[in-house]
């Protein structure tokens, strides 16, 4: 874990809700999902890291800039809890790697003639569908 995730885990709200799902009579008493809250402005990322993480997040960051994961696959409090704080790096970590620039390719002019002559080819095919006329 880095030093950004660790101050993340750090300042991260955790609440406990009711689930949904398996666990029979359980769901019902206990609150086994989690719901994590993370203000993204105490981390005091950079620009740039805080553009891409608030793409990555979409729509789990509030308006006020906090990011809300809510874990509730598991049965136990624990494994919810642990998802979440997984999911959460994940996210951070994600958002810390600089995306590859994107090279334009280039064509020499064969490849461009090469294409060019089956466009053609192609639209002759099309045009030539249709009513048969005798």
């Amino acid at each position: 874990m880095d030093e950004l995730g660790e101050r993340a885990l750090a300042i991260v709200e955790e609440s406990f809700i009711a689930s949904s799902g398996p666990g029979g009579q359980n769901v019902n008493k206990v609150a086994t999902a989690v719901q994590l809250r993370l203000d993204v402005f105490a981390l005091r990322l950079t620009p740039q890291v805080f553009n891409r993480l608030k793409s990555l997040a979409g729509s789990r960051m509030t308006a006020k800039g906090e990011i809300v994961l809510t874990a509730r696959s598991y049965r136990t409090q624990e494994a919810n809890r642990e998802d979440a704080r997984k999911r959460l790096l994940e996210l951070l970590d994600k958002a810390q790697t600089i995306p590859k620039a994107r090279k334009k390719s280039r064509l020499n002019r064969v490849g461009k003639e090469k294409r060019i002559k089956a466009k053609k080819n192609r639209g002759e095919v099309k045009a030539n569908r249709g009513k048969v006329r005798y």
